[in-house]
């Protein structure tokens, strides 16, 4: 498992989480399966592709750019 694949699932979650919203409801707001998104925040997730990362920043209300950001960010943090 590569190492940001492993920071874009805790950033994920931790965007989710401050956005007050619940694994169903991003779900639901970026159109992508929930079992799917389950598995993008687990502990052996899988690698999103463009269009899914689009519609993940689409449903926390982000532009994309912010998302990746903070997957780059959070990695930058865990490996100084």
């Amino acid at each position: 498992m590569d190492n940001i694949t492993l920071e874009f699932a805790k950033t994920l979650k931790r965007l989710r989480i401050e956005k007050n919203l619940t694994q169903e409801e991003l779900a639901e707001r970026a159109d992508i399966d929930y079992k799917y998104l389950q598995k993008l925040e687990g502990q052996n997730p899988s690698s999103p592709t463009l269009s899914t990362l689009e519609k993940l920043a689409n449903g926390l209300n982000i532009p994309l750019a912010e998302l990746i950001q903070s997957v780059q960010a959070n990695d930058n943090t865990a490996n100084p």
